[in-house]
């Protein structure tokens, strides 16, 4: 009898234990960035170009996600360079010590470094070179 109760008990209790594990999903919330970087500045999305975009596809009852890149209004830094007093030992390349003299290319270094050489040759700046 004792069984068949605690049987019985346990049975009427599985619909509200199961309802309890039921949560409606949460919204996404964004919030700005708290300590934002010196190098990071901030740019209202709807100024600049959509450059690329991508949805990602999101389970059932969720949002998806939209990942926009956007090109800048304003450049900041000194993306202007002159190759021959940045490469000090006369190597035809800049080391990550020698780019260390512009803070600009310090900062993108490892972004321009594509052959992950740790230093850079006159193909890898193009667009950045003065002389």
């Amino acid at each position: 009898m004792l069984r068949r109760s605690g049987l019985f008990l346990l049975l009427s209790l599985l619909p509200a234990l199961a309802l309890a594990q039921v949560r409606p999903p949460s919204p996404a919330v964004s919030e700005p960035l708290r300590e934002v970087p010196a190098s990071v500045r901030a740019q209202p999305l709807s100024q600049g170009e959509v450059t690329h975009q991508v949805t990602l596809a999101a389970p059932a009852g969720e949002a998806a996600v939209t990942v926009r890149s956007v090109q800048p209004v304003s450049v900041v830094g000194q993306y202007r360079i002159a190759f021959a007093a940045l490469d000090v030992d006369g190597d035809g390349f800049i080391s990550r010590a020698e780019a260390q003299a512009n803070p600009t290319l310090a900062d993108e270094f490892n972004a321009l470094d594509v052959k992950r050489r740790g230093k850079l040759d006159r193909a890898d700046l193009a667009g950045w070179l003065t002389d």
